[in-house]
């Protein structure tokens, strides 16, 4: 029953929310903000926090994706709840759409009648998923939330492959941060009539970290740069539709430089151009930051001389990093990496988010190779900055004014996520 394509797309999204009022709320305190804890899996370097979802309240580990188009979860055949209510076809929130005309049953929660399709895409499968539309209730911390949308999909039904292929084992769905009118911030805002805008922030290993700590508090202009989002005029990730922006998180990285000097490349190859392909963008699915094989050549070759200089002792490379060193002569010499951005504001990678600690005195640059051609229907960035790169790094995305401010890493200013 998977498929190759979808024609809907609901954009969804969680993670902690800058709303002084939510009308939804069934409490009668209402949040300054939410914070939903963070951890990382070891075996797949991926992020996932919790929610729950439905009645009775059943607690679902979630990856988070940047670039998911949804909040999907698997209610399999032992889920169900009372309080879900699926999106009729025609009806306000599902216009013009092609629908799911019947299931087979027993009918439950992802499988109802004249139900709103919407897909469950995981960049780590083989297929979309197709799932059915729906309102329920979702905990987020203490807070019972109403009327949000979400994709509920019974991953049983599936033969092919599993929407949870490639996920960590005790995940059971991915809440995608893509910006779209039906993210879940959006959909809070234009009910309190409030700007929208979510933080993240990467925890090390199995410490917790926590989203939109910051934001608000004095301290945060010491931490944080801010740079333009740039949009992608093209659509993006596992679906394509012609005329339709990506809603991934783009930014124009101008130059790199190692140890203060640039880079030697055109700078056209970090351009996006007129099919999509190239840009930087940011990835939580992406472990390590991928460069594009015509950018990565030029860049580690000047690495690995830079490293050099520093009398780093390389060792043989461990897939899928090509430069691996003795980790006893590092100490803190690891060549400096800086991304230019528009009007010369610099991101700087320190060394805890280049190097990777692979074996007993090996370390790695976490930064590796591309390639060439897209995975699949993707297009190809110049850039992925990848998840290693973003731990203990402070992202504040403000969709309302299209700018992503950064810290760079914490631990600089003796600070973490946690």
């Amino acid at each position: 029953m998977a498929s190759s394509s979808s024609s809907y797309i609901i954009h969804f999204f969680i993670l902690s929310l800058s709303f002084f009022s939510l009308s939804s709320l069934s409490a009668s305190s209402k949040p300054n903000s939410f914070i939903l804890p963070i951890k990382k899996d070891p075996s797949t370097n991926l992020f996932y926090t919790s929610v729950g979802i439905g009645t009775p309240r059943t607690n679902f580990n979630l990856v988070i994706d940047l670039a998911g188009e949804n909040l999907w979860y698997d209610c399999d055949t032992h889920y169900n709840s009372s309080s879900y209510t699926p999106i009729q076809c025609g009806s306000k929130q599902c216009p013009d759409v092609a629908c799911i005309v019947s299931c087979d049953g027993p009918f439950k929660p992802g499988c109802t009648n004249n139900t709103c399709p919407a897909s469950a895409t995981n960049s780590l499968a083989n297929f979309i998923f197709g799932g059915g539309l729906g309102q329920d209730f979702i905990f987020i911390s203490q807070y019972k939330v109403s009327g949000l949308l979400s994709s509920c999909v019974e991953t049983d039904r599936f033969t092919d492959d599993s929407p949870l292929n490639g996920l960590p084992k005790n995940t059971k769905g991915i809440i995608g941060l893509a910006r779209s009118n039906l993210s879940l911030p959006t959909q809070l805002a234009l009910k309190n009539n409030l700007p929208t805008k979510f933080s993240l922030c990467l925890p090390s290993s199995n410490k917790q970290g926590f989203t939109n700590l910051l934001v608000g508090s004095d301290e945060l202009s010491k931490f944080v740069q801010t740079t333009p989002l740039v949009v992608n005029p093209v659509s993006t990730g596992a679906v394509s539709v012609e005329g339709v922006p990506s809603n991934e998180y783009f930014i124009d990285v101008k130059a790199i430089k190692i140890d203060g000097h640039v880079l030697n490349f055109k700078p056209s190859l970090l351009s996006i151009d007129k099919k999509g392909n190239g840009g930087t963008k940011i990835s939580t699915i992406t472990p390590f930051t991928e460069l594009q094989t015509t950018v990565y050549k030029p860049f580690i070759r000047d690495f690995l001389k830079k490293a050099s200089d520093r009398k780093l002792k390389r060792v043989e490379s461990v897939a899928p990093f090509e430069a691996c060193f003795d980790s006893t002569s590092i100490e803190n010499t690891v060549p400096r990496i800086d991304l230019v951005l528009q009007k010369g504001v610099q991101w700087t990678i320190h060394e805890t988010n280049l190097m990777v600690n692979v074996k007993k005195n090996v370390a790695c640059l976490g930064i590796v190779d591309g390639g060439t051609e897209p995975r699949m229907s993707f297009t190809k960035a110049s850039i992925v900055i990848g998840g290693h790169q973003l731990v203990d790094n402070l992202l504040v995305f403000d969709l309302s004014s299209s700018k992503l401010s950064f810290s760079s890493s914490l631990l600089v200013h003796n600070a973490s996520c946690s």
